[in-house]
């Protein structure tokens, strides 16, 4: 590439623009193509229509200006009443096509954000990509605000923008010809010569617009930059804010609230001063745009003041000059008008693109880059390790070796020293870790159940949350009250109708109990239980594994941490231990472990 430094960097960002304007129109573009084209194009076409009539009403109230102006000159009163008579008219007018543009405007603004929004969701969470994309840590922050703030701020004002340069573009050549034939030339004299302008109102208007849109990259080339900025800013503190109401309890229960606080005032602090860079970049806008604003009625009163005194042109002529200089200028100035949401908009389109194109590149890792795990579902009656080696997403060996075979029934506990590969190996059984080499197989159709030690339960109805994700419709209003007293959650039982948001509602211990109860009720054939009794202490964690273990007796239970003796309630045991090499292997050792006793009476079970 040749050129200066600044020739280069000047290239350089144009590209950038060039890429963004085409990235976006590529994925937002959707809307118009596909199951949604129809409707898309019929809001398309109305709002065209409803702009042609607004050009249409505006050179009519164009023609009024100097209708009724003329008839002032020459004390008409009939014509002036005339005039006014049908001012009404013309007000009507105005007041419909206004309805009818916004109408479709804001139609196709909320249908087309819907489509991005779904279209985003349904990438975000496909195949669990948002999981991985976090996993992998090639993810973006805060794409949640991406996908909703974002969205609405980049094709909200995109619609705009259309609206206005579809509208200058008509005004502009319509109101052209109407400043060429009415103002006609101006004869000027200069040093004892004459000269004849032709078209001087066309060529003012033309110079005006041209020199005040000039200024405006030069003023406000800063703001883009600034509001983008800005909003990482807004959902970096909006963030942390929710993380502080989501963890209320550890934090007053370590009596953090003032570490909690002056972290948020740091982040505010930071967000002000980026609030702060957009304020001034307004400012100095505002500067060019007002001056523009006060100067634009005044201008073409000046340009045909000298044919007026001269008595070539009538008052309601310069009326309608002016009218139709305004007119010129709005569509000229629609940038300057517009700057700010220019900037907004290239701000929040960038941050869809770029969530767009990571979701696109974690893609491209995940089947150009480390291997992936096999995971066919087949006709076998347990779940087969085959030759399996986890990997993060880096390449990085987590695991060396896992080879082993879980039969319905079993009763299965893995342990070892922290940091390595426990949870990673559990999240690979779930079908969470994608990463590494080798075969989990598991039955065709089986269903697997994850519960951590801080289950997540998501608000609604409380029997919906414990029937997850089915729902009571699939099991019993009698089953889920059997599993919560079994749980020892009996307490919950009136509030099984309840809304609420559980996970703030409830203890830890009881999202636990809640957790197991839904194993109790949904009966899955495979579960997983990391960490999941870590609320209770060494006699009911005994209690309540010993009743899990009786109530889902063909379940395939995997099991860490807990108290020393809940192990003795597992028919085989499992270590991930390191070599001499130092690679960590998953090993089976089951000569201390004694078959599943029971505690308990023998369970039945409510379907």
């Amino acid at each position: 590439m040749t050129g200066t430094p600044f020739e280069h960097r000047l290239e350089t960002a144009e590209e950038k623009r060039t890429h963004l304007l085409r990235a976006f129109i590529q994925f937002a573009g959707g809307y118009w193509r596909g199951a949604t084209a129809r409707a898309a194009a019929l809001l398309t076409f109305g709002l065209v229509g409803c702009l042609i009539a607004k050009l249409l009403v505006d050179v009519a109230m164009n023609r009024w200006n100097r209708w009724f102006f003329d008839s002032l000159e020459r004390h008409d009163t009939g014509g002036a009443a005339l005039a006014a008579f049908a001012f009404p008219l013309l007000v009507f007018c105005v007041a419909a096509v206004g309805v009818g543009i916004l109408m479709c405007r804001e139609t196709l603004q909320v249908r087309w954000r819907e489509w991005c929004t779904t279209n985003l969701l349904d990438r975000w969470l496909f195949g669990q990509r948002f999981y991985r994309m976090r996993i992998a840590r090639n993810g973006l922050p805060n794409p949640e605000y991406r996908i909703s703030d974002d969205v609405r701020m980049a094709t909200e004002p995109l619609t705009d923008f259309a609206i206005g340069l579809f509208t200058a573009v008509l005004t502009a050549s319509t109101f052209v010809v109407i400043l060429w034939t009415v103002g006609g030339g101006l004869d000027v004299a200069l040093g004892g010569r004459s000269f004849h302008i032709p078209a001087f109102m066309v060529i003012g208007a033309l110079l005006y617009g041209v020199v005040v849109s000039a200024f405006m990259p030069l003023v406000g080339g800063g703001l883009s930059g600034a509001v983008a900025a800005r909003n990482e800013a807004e959902a970096r503190f909006r963030a942390e804010m929710m993380a502080m109401r989501e963890n209320a309890e550890a934090i007053v229960l370590t009596q953090g609230e003032g570490h909690a606080r002056r972290q948020l005032a740091v982040t505010y602090t930071a967000l002000a001063t980026k609030w702060m860079r957009v304020v001034s970049q307004h400012a100095r806008i505002t500067w060019l745009t007002n001056g523009n604003a006060a100067m634009v009625p005044v201008f073409p009163l000046v340009l045909a003041a000298p044919k007026y005194l001269a008595g070539d042109l009538s008052l309601g002529e310069v009326m309608q000059l002016a009218s139709a200089f305004v007119q010129v200028q709005i569509a000229i100035g629609w940038l300057i008008d517009n700057y700010s949401r220019v900037a907004e908009w290239s701000a929040s389109a960038r941050r869809i693109v770029e969530l767009n194109e990571a979701m696109a590149d974690a893609d491209r890792r995940e089947q150009n880059g480390v291997p992936m795990i096999t995971r066919p579902q087949i006709a076998v009656e347990a779940v087969e390790l085959h030759e399996l080696r986890l990997m993060r997403p880096s390449g990085e060996i987590v695991i060396e070796r896992a080879h082993a075979r879980f039969e319905p029934g079993d009763r299965i506990i893995v342990s070892g020293a922290a940091g390595v590969g426990k949870s990673s190996l559990l999240r690979a059984l779930a079908g969470l870790w994608l990463w590494g080499e080798g075969e989990i197989r598991v039955p065709l159709g089986e269903q697997v159940s994850y519960v951590a030690a801080n289950p997540f339960l998501q608000a609604g109805r409380l029997s919906d949350i414990i029937c997850f994700p089915r729902g009571l419709e699939a099991y019993s209003t009698a089953a889920c009250l059997r599993a919560l007293e079994i749980c020892g959650a009996d307490h919950l039982a009136e509030r099984l109708d309840e809304v609420e948001h559980w996970e703030h509602v409830l203890s830890a211990s009881e999202k636990q109990r809640v957790a197991l109860a839904r194993l109790m009720v949904t009966r899955p054939g495979i579960v997983i239980l990391e960490d999941a009794f870590s609320c209770f202490g060494a006699a009911e964690q005994i209690n309540l594994f010993d009743r899990l273990a009786q109530y889902l007796p063909h379940a395939i239970l995997i099991t860490t941490g807990g108290a020393a003796g809940l192990a003795d309630l597992h028919s085989r045991r499992f270590v991930l231990e390191r070599d001499d090499a130092g690679g960590v292997r998953l090993t089976e050792r089951g000569a201390d472990i004694q078959s599943v006793r029971g505690i308990l009476p023998v369970i039945g079970v409510v379907k």
